[in-house]
């Protein structure tokens, strides 16, 4: 048999979590051909001799919905061995769109997912529906793509802004399932809404999912179950099911698989994620496919006072945060203003329902670098450190380095994912998804494209929490499955070349750094992998040892309705 591509000599782990075997993988038309040991011609071969050949990772949980337009590589997750990514998670997404309201579904996105909102501006939208939107894409892609329907976005579409403020009508609603239906049928993995109460546009007020009552969640959920297809993948779905269980009866009702943020150890609420668990059991043990994502990361966030997600829902604090520089430097030097954060985040005397800040945040933020060499002695110090130092409170501590170094210094939070026994027992726990890169989010605060490598370079080579098999199918096959992708996430005949070879002694994420390459000069951090040598994608070499290769072999991926009807 004559091949296009052909890997000789690879250690072939093939997502199944089956024992690798050392063998060889062959490609033909963009898909695989045959395993085993091979012979016959091939245009091109790569010997693969000591190296792990397996499926290209899923990469499900993404915020590429404008950079994709600019980037079609979605860097950086390609270079960590990501094939697929998906995207229009949390109810955001760049479709639909009426003419004239481009920006304002771009603030949206750009305030929660904390993506500069200059680079946005350039996108040039020329869709209204999903399924233009996703024609577009599929001209000119690097990795393949699927997205999501945002419930936001829908929102918006149907009722404006009317759409922050109240409950839907029963005309309104109607209109919204009509539009999921066209999405579903165009071939949209599924629908994604938001509970998190978190989640604000720029002007502070929560964005339209938020507004939504559960009657309008359960009957958008209904147009899947009435179309047989599709998941339903929520933001803040964490709180919404300690609260009443929400993600289990959306599945339960829509008999449909649903995905949420997540199963994760925080400092805030250390204990939760054990109590999640529990119902989560209960929810596997009735039938009902509800399941949280859970992620190798530990979610630490570098950030100025220019420019913080950090303190967002504070009432007295959420207000300066979306000021102008001189106007934030103004209130920090208010001692009422002072007083007023003392009392909201030191003695917490009031219920802040939309803060996501820890109680004892003055002890996970840290200074990382001062400005002035005179508060260098400050590096590494946290904030309660540093007030202890001064002999300062809390607040007078943290704001006056602030307002001395005119917002400059930069600061370290870490609330998720410090306990490394609890992440141990996340990882392996069998009704979560591994994901939650939130690549293309949150891009000027920390990388997250490099889980995968985190996950096969510390977790499983250096700490030896599982198996590299079991690894690699928690990073292919399973998230294929849980996401309707049915031609990926396994090395089997007949099924798309997507593929990954890495070398399993040296994969790992490299150092982050800056790079100013988004448009309109934005910069953002860049987190890249070493280990990684070739990132293959329906059977063409996508990236090669850290280099792309100038291929464009991406596809936007379709559910399984809009594929049997292709096929009639």
């Amino acid at each position: 048999m004559a091949f296009d591509l052909l890997i000789k000599n690879g250690r072939v782990i093939d997502g199944s979590g089956t024992p690798a075997f050392r063998g060889d993988v062959g490609v033909r038309k963009g898909k695989i051909a045959a395993l085993g040991k091979l012979h016959g011609a091939a245009t091109r071969t790569i010997d693969a001799d000591g190296l792990v050949v397996a499926p290209g990772f899923i990469d499900t949980h993404c915020h590429y919905d404008a950079q994709v337009t600019w980037d079609p590589l979605c860097t950086f997750s390609c270079y960590h061995g990501a094939t697929t990514v998906i995207i229009g998670n949390c109810s955001l997404a760049l479709a639909p769109v009426r003419r004239g309201a481009e920006e304002r579904l771009e603030e949206f996105l750009s305030y929660v997912e904390a993506i500069p909102m200059e680079a946005l501006r350039t996108v040039n939208v020329t869709w209204e529906t999903i399924a233009e939107y996703m024609a577009i894409l599929d001209r000119r892609l690097g990795v393949n793509v699927g997205n999501l329907i945002g419930h936001t976005a829908v929102r918006y579409y149907v009722m404006g802004s009317e759409s922050q403020g109240r409950a839907a009508t029963s005309n309104e609603i109607a209109a919204m399932r009509g539009v999921v239906r066209d999405g579903i049928k165009a071939g949209a993995l599924g629908l994604s809404i938001d509970r998190n109460k978190s989640h604000f546009d720029p002007q502070g007020i929560a964005i339209p999912s938020a507004w939504a009552e559960e009657g309008e969640i359960f009957a958008l959920g209904d147009v899947l179950t009435e179309l047989g297809t599709g998941v339903i993948q929520s933001g803040g779905g964490r709180e919404a099911e300690l609260k009443n269980r929400l993600m289990t009866r959306v599945a339960e009702a829509t008999g449909r698989q649903v995905v949420y943020n997540n199963l994760e150890q925080q400092v805030r609420q250390p204990e939760a994620w054990k109590k999640l668990m529990s119902l989560v059991d209960e929810t596997v043990k009735a039938g009902i496919r509800a399941n949280p994502m859970c992620t190798p990361l530990t979610k630490e966030l570098r950030f100025t006072m220019h420019n913080t997600q950090v303190f967002r829902g504070v009432p007295s604090w959420h207000p300066i945060l979306i000021a102008q520089d001189d106007e934030k430097l103004r209130a920090y030097r208010d001692p009422e203003v002072r007083k007023k954060l003392h009392q909201e985040v030191v003695e917490w005397t009031i219920d802040m329902p939309g803060s996501t800040l820890g109680r004892n945040w003055y002890d996970t933020i840290t200074v990382v670098e001062p400005v002035l060499p005179k508060n260098k002695s400050f590096q590494g110090k946290s904030v309660r450190k540093l007030a202890e130092a001064q002999g300062k409170g809390i607040i007078d501590a943290f704001l006056d380095l602030v307002i001395e170094e005119n917002l400059d210094t930069i600061f370290s939070n870490t609330a998720v994912g410090y306990d490394k026994e609890a992440t141990t027992k996340i990882l392996n726990y069998p009704n979560a998804y591994i994901g939650l890169s939130d690549a293309g989010a949150h891009v000027q605060f920390r990388g997250g494209t490099g889980y995968s490598s985190l996950l096969l370079g510390y977790w499983v080579r250096q700490e030896g929490i599982m198996s590299l098999e079991h690894a690699v199918k928690r990073l292919t096959f399973d998230n294929a499955s849980v996401f309707g992708i049915y031609d990926r996430g396994l090395l089997r005949p007949g099924l798309a070349a997507d593929i990954t070879i890495f070398d399993p002694n040296t994969i790992r994420v490299l150092p982050a750094d800056v790079v100013h390459d988004f448009p309109a000069g934005a910069w953002r951090v860049r987190e890249l992998a070493t280990g990684v040598h070739y990132t293959i994608v329906n059977g063409r070499v996508l990236i090669e040892n850290g280099i792309p290769t100038g291929a464009l072999p991406g596809c936007v991926l379709r559910n399984s309705l809009y594929q049997q009807r292709a096929q009639v």
